[in-house]
This record gives C-alpha cells, sequence and structure tokens, in this order.
C-alpha cells in the first residue's frame, strides 16, 4: 500500500465568503459552489482544495466542533513576482480580510506575506526575490 495524497480539505464557516476569497487567488470553483455544502478545485499538480461547511462536518462526525486559539493549518500561494505578492496582499487586505503579516524580503530569501482566509487560517503568499 502507498497512500499518496490527492487533497487538501478545508472546514469553512460560510461557503460564500470562502470561495470568493480563494477565486480572489486563482482558484476555480464551479459555478453555484459557493452556494453548495462541499466544493472542490483542482490545484497544479493534480491536488484539490475541497471545502466543505460546518453542517456537512456535523452530518458525519456529530462531536466535530471549530478549533479555538491560533490556526496550524496554512495554505501558501506561490506569486509570479515580488510585486505580485505585495498586490495580491493589498487586494485581499482592501476586500476586507485580515493582514496577519504584511508584504517583506525574508532572510531565507523570499518576498513573503500572510493574510487570513474568511475562517482565519494562514495563507501565505510568496515569490523569489532576485538574486
Amino acid at each position: 500500500m502507498t497512500p499518496r495524497i490527492d487533497a487538501v480539505g478545508l472546514v469553512v464557516s460560510d461557503m460564500a465568503a470562502a470561495v470568493t476569497f480563494y477565486r480572489r487567488l486563482g482558484l476555480a470553483f464551479p459555478e453555484g459552489a459557493e452556494s453548495g455544502p462541499h466544493c472542490e478545485a483542482e490545484l497544479p499538480g493534480g491536488l484539490r482544495l475541497l471545502l466543505d461547511t460546518e453542517d456537512t462536518v456535523r452530518s458525519f462526525h456529530a462531536g466535530w466542533r471549530p478549533p479555538t486559539g491560533g490556526y496550524r493549518t496554512g495554505l501558501a500561494f506561490r506569486c509570479d513576482s515580488p510585486a505580485e505578492v505585495d498586490s495580491a496582499y493589498e487586494e485581499l487586505v482592501g476586500a476586507g480580510h485580515h493582514g496577519e503579516l504584511k508584504p517583506w524580503d525574508a532572510f531565507w530569501g523570499q518576498r513573503y506575506a500572510v493574510v487570513h482566509d474568511p475562517d482565519g487560517n494562514g495563507v501565505d503568499l510568496f515569490a523569489p526575490l532576485p538574486r
């Protein structure tokens, strides 16, 4: 047996808000996904991002509760350039999303920023810095 990663799943409190957020980052969800209990977007390389509402998860796991405190899961989106990190961050923050860490030139050689999705998950934006 050789399990392989196929998808990353997030539990969301507001499907429409989550779909809108991730569409801003270029993910293609099917038309009408914002009103359903579950949706998927195919990612480059064949992985999928799965979104399920809290009610959907409770339908098969009655004891599930949203986590409290800080987030432990983060998604990282590679941008085409350092300037795109800045513009993506500004677009998302301008749309009302929480900016956790403003864009900066990280010591490990990337332009790097963190914004929260509608459920408080950290979403990293990064691009390699020119050498």
